[in-house]
């Protein structure tokens, strides 16, 4: 009939508005709610919630970060419950085996290895964090700078990168200890300066791969959209760095970290170990196993429990640099 309208089409324009307020979301806080006709809420979640996730998801990461900061919990509360001396001598148990008093047995002086072990995983545990932290900041700032600049700057600090990458690394860090211990240690007093020195020498070595993968970072996100849209609306160069290409790079410089920290621990159980470290008086896991070394047919408990608490935490640390790899790389499905 000329001029009605079909049912079909009545009936669908009256369905349409319970359509729409059923695809329309509903803002609430930093949630986004469907109606209950579509299903249930969908949560916004930030980028390191989205980290968190993934890496949780790599089970020997997550097992590793429990493990490794159970390490560091006993290195630091350890000695305050654990009321044994690291110097306390008992003569009449001189290289007893691990026992219900002397849990790790104890050395050839008889003193507890429970006991110099947490003291001497403070220094041990600080040397790698401290010497990453040093390593970190210099790699990053050299790679910045050679990211943003052209021409002759990003040439020489790249030259210097390559300089530093050659140099024979292990006889140079005996140089080093030998021409500048013992002023340091009379500037700083004897564990002060000691640390100092170490901490100088190994992040003074470490800091090369970073540079370099910053500035390929940096190459690479400077020619992003994002980048682009803040230099033409003025962005000054360094606002573009700190505020837009630095925390977009921090991902794999967070899984070079990682790395640092384990080979600091190492380095500076090899100086210990070869009597450049610490003093005798100072007991750092490399320490312990330099002083282990003539009873190891003997008294093989003395090497063990360091050489196992070294292992341990490298072991953990670089599982806990895997999980961070994967979790930080958007294009890896995990």
């Amino acid at each position: 009939m000329a001029g009605s309208t079909p049912a079909s089409v009545t009936a669908s324009d009256a369905r349409q508005p319970d359509a729409l307020e059923a695809l329309r979301p509903i803002q609430e806080g930093s949630q986004v709610q469907l109606a209950p006709e579509l299903g249930k809420a969908i949560t916004s979640v930030s980028p390191w919630q989205e980290a968190w996730r993934r890496f949780k998801r790599h089970r020997l990461a997550y097992w590793s970060l429990w493990v490794l900061g159970f390490m560091v919990l006993a290195v630091i509360f350890g000695p305050m419950l654990y009321k044994v001396g690291i110097n306390d001598v008992d003569l009449k148990a001189r290289l007893a085996p691990p026992t219900a008093q002397h849990l790790f047995g104890t050395d050839d002086l008889g003193r507890d290895l429970v006991a110099r072990m947490l003291y001497g995983g403070r220094i041990s545990l600080a040397v790698g964090f401290a010497a990453m932290l040093m390593a970190i900041t210099l790699g990053v700032l050299v790679g910045a700078i050679a990211g943003m600049a052209k021409g002759w700057i990003d040439a020489a600090l790249m030259w210097l990168t390559d300089l530093f990458l050659s140099l024979p690394q292990l006889p140079l860090l005996l140089l080093l200890i030998f021409l500048f211990r013992e002023p340091l240690k009379k500037a700083f007093g004897v564990e002060t300066g000691v640390f100092i020195l170490i901490v100088a020498v190994i992040g003074g070595f470490r800091w090369m791969p970073v540079a370099r993968l910053v500035r390929a970072q940096f190459f690479s996100l400077r020619e992003k959209e994002f980048v682009e849209a803040a230099r033409a609306l003025g962005a000054s160069p360094t606002r573009q760095v700190v505020r837009h290409i630095l925390p977009n790079s921090l991902g794999p410089v967070i899984v070079a970290g990682t790395i640092d920290v384990a080979a600091a621990i190492l380095a500076e159980s090899t100086l210990s170990f070869l009597g450049l470290g610490f003093p005798p008086d100072i007991p750092t896991w490399g320490r312990i196993l330099f002083d282990s070394r003539d009873y190891m047919d003997l008294a093989l408990h003395w090497a063990l429990f360091p050489g196992l608490a070294i292992f341990v935490t490298v072991l953990t640390i670089n599982f806990i640099g895997d999980g961070l790899r994967d979790a930080l790389d958007p294009r890896r499905v995990l």
